[in-house]
């Protein structure tokens, strides 16, 4: 019989969890009971105290769950405001493709814990105080769910090399004619959406060993990091996996992601910037925010080992193109002339063309190809 880890605040939540489990065990699963509850017994914690809790309770049932997950095939929370950020927490650190699910009212932004997690949210829409009609069906559906998701199969890694490749909407053509070549070549693909949050979970799959090399098409989130924009904690975003074969080009170094037009700061719009979409808009970087960039970004490259820069001087985004919103051949030669002057780890070289154009995406391929091939016969 199929194992499910249910977990949630029993302390709060005993009604609305027996529910659950009863459900799950109504598609002939065994379900086995994580309590993360705080256990307060009636104490009035100020909010650093209750934060201390949170962060402890949650420590202690990563641990309980990292022990049992192996004879789980699905691990489900429930949780509101409190009991969601402890659930969430805690099974944060489970292996990238395992199940999770976490069933909640969404009372918080659930983006910088799903960021490099995959866990599924089953928003209830209503309150989890009491059970009614809105919860019982949201409680079903994610029962039946889980009970699909045990029998999901288990898919092996190919023997294929894998490369880790970032890209972005104004990087998209490239990073398709990237992830094209690659596969031509015999690669398989593993791409990541540089947004702020994407990042997250390609330093992630990198650190856990996932890829055997990687083309950092698109480097946006370096802006995000340092000048503006939303972003969550990635330290290892540019480091992770630092002594694999990489190919490096500035994808979107040339603007700042921001947000819903209505929403940024006028000192912002008075720069050439264009609407992305109804929710990002981007915003040219200044000379100065350039030099700091390029700056940042060859301190970085020099503590990789065996890393290969492309600077496509036709433009490093869609709109940084002849005639485009945000077109500055001056930005680009800023940035070349600080990464080569910087270069001491790192090898460097201009092509003419855009960064989307198929001339770039060729090159980029065939030089990560060299490193791979290079490194395979030294073996």
């Amino acid at each position: 019989m199929a194992r499910v880890l249910l977990i949630g605040t029993f302390e709060t939540k005993r009604q609305e969890l027996s529910y659950l489990a009863a459900a799950l065990r109504a598609h002939n699963l065994e379900v086995e009971l994580l309590d993360v509850s705080l256990d307060s017994k009636g104490a009035i914690w100020s909010g650093a105290e209750k934060l201390a809790q949170m962060a402890a309770r949650a420590e202690a049932a990563a641990m309980k769950i990292e022990e049992r997950h192996v004879d789980c095939q699905v691990a489900i929370g429930v949780g509101g405001g409190t009991g969601g950020e402890i659930v969430l927490a805690a099974i944060k650190g489970l292996p990238q493709t395992y199940p999770k699910i976490l069933i909640t009212t969404l009372a918080f932004d659930p983006r910088p814990a799903l960021a490099d997690s995959s866990i599924t949210i089953i928003p209830t829409l209503c309150d989890i105080e009491g059970l009614n009609t809105q919860l019982r069906q949201a409680f079903e559906n994610a029962a039946a769910g889980v009970a699909g998701l045990v029998k999901a199969r288990r898919v092996d890694r190919t023997d294929k090399q894998t490369i880790a490749l970032t890209t972005l909407g104004a990087t998209g053509p490239a990073g398709s004619q990237i992830a094209r070549g690659l596969s031509d070549a015999g690669y398989e693909t593993t791409v990541f959406h540089a947004n702020g949050y994407g990042g997250a979970a390609f330093a992630r799959f990198v650190r856990e060993g996932h890829a055997d090399g990687i083309i950092d098409l698109n480097v946006h989130e370096l802006g995000r990091i340092h000048l503006a924009g939303a972003h969550v904690d990635m330290p290892e975003r540019f480091t992770a996996g630092a002594s694999l074969p990489r190919v490096v080009l500035p994808g979107a170094l040339n603007f700042l992601g921001l947000g819903a037009l209505e929403t940024i700061s006028p000192s912002y719009l008075d720069r050439p910037h264009y609407r992305h979409t109804n929710q990002f808009t981007h915003i040219k970087l200044t000379h100065d925010e350039m030099v700091a960039q390029a700056t940042r970004l060859a301190a970085i490259l020099n503590k990789l080992d065996d890393c290969h820069v492309i600077l496509p001087m036709g433009g490093f985004s869609h709109e940084d193109r002849a005639g485009g919103a945000i077109e500055d051949e001056a930005l680009r030669n800023i940035a070349a002339g600080v990464l080569e002057n910087a270069a001491r780890s790192y090898t460097i070289q201009r092509l003419t063309y855009h960064i989307n154009a198929p001339e770039t995406a060729h090159a980029a391929v065939g030089l990560l190809h060299s490193a791979l091939t290079q490194r395979n016969n030294n073996v």
